[in-house]
């Protein structure tokens, strides 16, 4: 969240719409919850949490048996958590990984001790931006409890199922075009 706020003060940006998948999503509504005056308007696709006790909840039962896994096996395990039973995960690009790629579990590690750590305050009364949530149908159940509850802490508050679409296939991804219609839809562009 502090690197976010770094780089729009430095791009000297005062007020903006702010769009986050994943990781991003959660990073996007806690800067929301901070910096309400700084914002536009929200986007979260698939955010990694709402930092509620119920997604800590859901969050470990789905993680647990995976940090129990030997190192190999946990990388596959991690994303087909993301994606509802029966789902299979897109396959690994063709040849070696990435050296980044080495980092990958640590860095996953790092940042569910974060979403852990960190403490959701109710929502800033000055920020009364729209929040535009969107969610693929193929994505763990997870997202429609993360949806629902949101969705009761922000007064205006839109949600989007994209069909055949999951969290390792996402809505902006995958149909640029329809998500970009949504926000002009919802942030009255």
């Amino acid at each position: 969240m502090a690197g976010l706020l770094a780089a729009v003060d430095s791009a000297d940006i005062e007020r903006f719409y702010l769009y986050g998948h994943s990781a991003g999503g959660a990073i996007a509504l806690a800067f929301a919850t901070k910096h309400a005056d700084r914002l536009l308007g929200l986007a979260l696709d698939e955010p990694a949490s709402d930092f509620s006790l119920e997604a800590r909840a859901a969050w470990a039962e789905a993680f647990a048996p995976i940090q129990a896994m030997p190192a190999n096996e946990r990388m596959p395990a991690f994303l087909k958590a993301q994606v509802a039973a029966g789902v299979e995960p897109p396959p690994s690009p063709p040849g070696p990984p990435p050296e980044w790629m080495a980092s990958r579990p640590a860095g996953i590690e790092a940042f569910l001790a974060a979403l852990d750590s960190f403490v959701l305050p109710a929502p800033d009364p000055r920020f009364g931006g729209p929040v535009y949530f969107s969610y693929g149908s193929l994505s763990n159940p997870i997202w429609l409890g993360i949806r629902d509850r949101l969705a009761s802490r922000f007064a205006s508050f839109t949600a989007e199922e994209y069909e055949g679409l999951h969290h390792l296939n996402t809505s902006h991804a995958a149909q640029p075009a329809r998500v970009a219609a949504a926000l002009r839809r919802v942030w009255h562009l």
